[in-house]
């Protein structure tokens, strides 16, 4: 049962119908896309929402988080959106066990989601065989964005490994160049972190961290040598990393004033807005030292329970909206993503997209996101750690590895 605790802090159960598109079917949708690109994409939804017949209503607050807390404080205050942003995986785990959120499975089955949506997506949205989500994306959390400019200036080339990837590093800074842009907010540091940790301890290292809890793994020499590289990177951020929005530190290497930046594939929607295409302006990959390692999440949207047959009906049309095959492919286009049906002709997606495309058609390629692993109370709780690790230049790894292996014991 939930918590009080929960419901006043963090973010219902009926089987949504199906629904012919009918005028000013009001929706409500609370999301956290408030960047350039992310504004751009949003707009798809509320443009292809509007043709089918909608009136988007556009409620965007700054950081997952917030806008998180702000739609289930409305829900559970009596005042529900129509639909709310989570990431895919256990973020709805306890809102779908109180009973808070509706199923999407007549838009599931009407559109076949079985057949069309990844397996390890499908799953992430589905709960005692019910879809609870509309999963809207797929995106790839750990790429390395870099400008063709600054690794011109500097003679740079695009790693091939972690040890290479510190070679081209000290190339930029030789060059006078900020190495490593970063938005250095606690979240962008367990992102960092995570980036480290698929491409040095791979996907077993990274399934072992935060879905096993294996604390083995934790005390072993993989799992120092993960640490110690992240801890090796801070020396490549410019002083003014703590606090800036990470589409900020984008925009450093949009203008080439920094060499490149760990993140995920939203990064790319603001290279888009900024008139930029890859293979030209920007470059994109993955890098690891076990041949791959794509960590594969997204974005999803969950429905409050209707209070009135009218909400259940845009409900049911903004579902069906955001999975229709146009809506997915121009989404994708915009937000930097991948689509999450694998039906649709991807021929119109950049290189980028193509790679991604290619690790989601692997499944030996993929490794399971953050969120799709680890409740909320344990990503929170190591991310302080890995936050305090990153902060704390006084903190050894004895001392690292002492307390992440804490916080899993703690969650067992």
């Amino acid at each position: 049962m939930l918590s009080k605790r929960y419901l006043l802090s963090c973010a219902a159960a009926t089987v949504l119908g199906f629904a012919t598109p009918a005028a000013a079917q009001t929706a409500e949708v609370i999301h956290w896309w408030t960047s350039g690109g992310e504004s751009a994409a949003v707009k798809v939804f509320a443009d292809q929402f509007t043709k089918a017949g909608g009136k988007w209503v556009d409620t965007a607050i700054a950081g997952g988080p917030n806008a998180r807390t702000a739609a289930i404080n409305r829900t559970i205050g009596g005042n529900p959106p129509t639909a709310m942003q989570f990431n895919t995986g256990k973020q709805f785990d306890e809102l779908v066990e109180a009973g808070l959120l509706a199923d999407v499975d007549a838009v599931a089955a009407s559109q076949n989601w079985k057949a069309i949506v990844p397996p390890a997506i499908l799953e992430a949205v589905t709960r005692n065989g019910h879809a609870y989500a509309v999963p809207v994306n797929i995106h790839g959390q750990n790429w390395f964005f870099y400008s063709t400019a600054a690794f011109a200036k500097a003679g740079a080339t695009e790693p091939k490994n972690w040890d290479d990837l510190f070679v081209q590093l000290d190339k930029l800074k030789a060059a006078g160049l900020i190495p490593l842009a970063f938005g250095d907010q606690k979240n962008w540091e367990r992102n960092m972190f995570n980036n480290v940790l698929a491409g040095v301890g791979g996907a077993d290292g990274f399934v072992k961290l935060w879905g096993k809890r294996d604390q083995g793994f934790v005390k072993g020499p993989g799992f120092r040598k993960v640490a110690e590289t992240y801890r090796r990177l801070k020396g490549y951020v410019d002083p003014g990393s703590p606090g800036r929005n990470w589409n900020d530190a984008t925009t450093m290497v949009i203008q080439g004033k920094a060499g490149m930046q760990m993140m995920g594939d939203w990064a790319k929607g603001e290279f888009t807005a900024a008139g930029q295409t890859p293979g030209k302006e920007y470059g994109c990959t993955v890098v690891s030292d076990h041949g791959g390692g794509y960590v594969m999440g997204g974005d999803v949207f969950a429905f409050p329970k209707p209070k009135t047959a009218d909400v259940a009906k845009a409900q049911t049309l903004l579902a069906s909206t955001m999975m229709a095959p146009a809506t997915q492919l121009e989404f994708a286009q915009k937000k930097g993503s991948i689509p999450s049906r694998t039906d649709l002709d991807v021929k119109s997606l950049d290189i980028c997209a193509q790679k991604a495309v290619a690790s989601v058609a692997n499944k030996a390629a993929q490794i399971p996101a953050n969120e799709l692993l680890s409740p909320p109370a344990l990503t929170g709780a190591v991310e302080d750690i890995i936050s305090a690790f990153w902060n704390d230049n006084t903190m050894t790894t004895d001392a690292f590895v002492a307390k992440v292996s804490a916080a899993l014991a703690s969650q067992l």
